[in-house]
């Protein structure tokens, strides 16, 4: 067995690998073109990829032999399920391990944007601390304020669980109730309109999809208090980035605390640059060794699952296994 890995993942999960087949990983340290994908698949009996990899129908063809693609990620629309189901190709992906980290990311984001921390480091640098000053760059506090969490999965709820320690009041939407969520946490579920109204912070934890596409536009961000915040550790595409940097200019809301964009892998959108309001940090939501080293782990069981003739723990679609 060929398998094709698109980049230097954490060792645990090549070392999986390597006990058992042939591996070939990119030595680039950037993400592969669409030409470098397809030259590399060819052949492959599997593909282990990241998510900024776009697998389109065209990869997926070049692929002849594959019978897995294994997603190192959670999220897998990087990934033409689709084209790949028509070809009986597993596709797997990582949840659950990344869980820890990204909620904590996104509590950061939180705590960065609404004490200003990021802008005070700078102005610390920047030798223009001359000493206390009551009025210096006074933010708010996340203390009994209200959160408001669109996407109650698992990292919506360890998101709550958190903000639980700091007595807020947690608001959540999502496409099915969380009654067992609402009891143990004391979540209340409310439509989007009512939560973005009365939320202090909105935290985004949707995949990106057709109806989750530019959720947050000018009617969503107009519903928000002016002195709200929005973080967004899900995928940049579920906001309308362009909006959000009009409203952040002209500051119609708080701020914003962002680790996802919508050109990735691209860089972020340059309007943010200059916007004293928003803290930006470069996907780092499951950026732990922990929880790269679990991904990694995961990612090369899935692949093997599916190549040794077993049902992996993670399959997005399971219909090919059952054909």
């Amino acid at each position: 067995m060929d398998v094709f890995v698109s980049r230097e993942i954490p060792e645990p999960g090549l070392k999986k690998l390597r006990k058992r087949y042939e591996v070939q990983v990119s030595k680039k340290p950037r993400n592969l073109t669409k030409e470098e994908l397809v030259e590399n698949v060819a052949g492959k009996d599997a593909l282990l990829c990241l998510l900024t990899d776009t697998i389109d129908r065209d990869v997926i063809k070049a692929g002849d032999e594959l019978k897995v693609i294994s997603n190192y990620a959670v999220g897998y629309d990087n990934i033409d399920v689709k084209a790949a189901t028509e070809r009986n190709i597993a596709v797997t992906n990582t949840p659950g391990v990344l869980t820890e980290a990204t909620a904590e990311l996104a509590v950061s984001l939180m705590l960065s944007a609404a004490r200003n921390v990021v802008e005070g480091d700078k102005f610390v640098r920047e030798d223009r601390f001359e000493g206390w000053d009551p009025t210096l760059m006074l933010g708010h506090e996340l203390h009994e304020k209200t959160l408001g969490i669109i996407g109650m999965g698992n990292i919506g709820r360890k998101v709550a669980q958190i903000c639980k320690g700091f007595e807020m009041d947690i608001l959540y939407h999502s496409r099915t109730r969380k009654e067992k969520v609402e009891e143990k946490i004391g979540a209340e579920y409310t439509d989007i309109e009512s939560l973005l109204s009365k939320a202090d912070f909105v935290s985004l934890h949707v995949p990106l999809t057709d109806e989750t596409e530019k959720m947050i536009g000018p009617k969503e961000l107009e519903m928000m208090k002016e002195d709200a915040y929005l973080i967004n550790t899900a995928r940049g595409g579920v906001v309308d980035e362009e909006v959000l940097i009009d409203f952040l200019e002209e500051e119609k809301i708080a701020g914003a605390g962002i680790d996802v964009y919508a050109d990735e892998p691209s860089n972020a959108n340059p309007g943010y640059y200059d916007l004293n309001n928003v803290v930006l940090t470069p996907h780092l939501g499951s950026a732990t060794h922990r929880a790269r080293e679990g991904m990694a782990t995961m990612a090369a069981d899935n692949l093997i699952d599916v190549l040794e003739g077993r049902r992996p723990d993670h399959i997005v679609n399971p219909e090919v296994l059952d054909n």
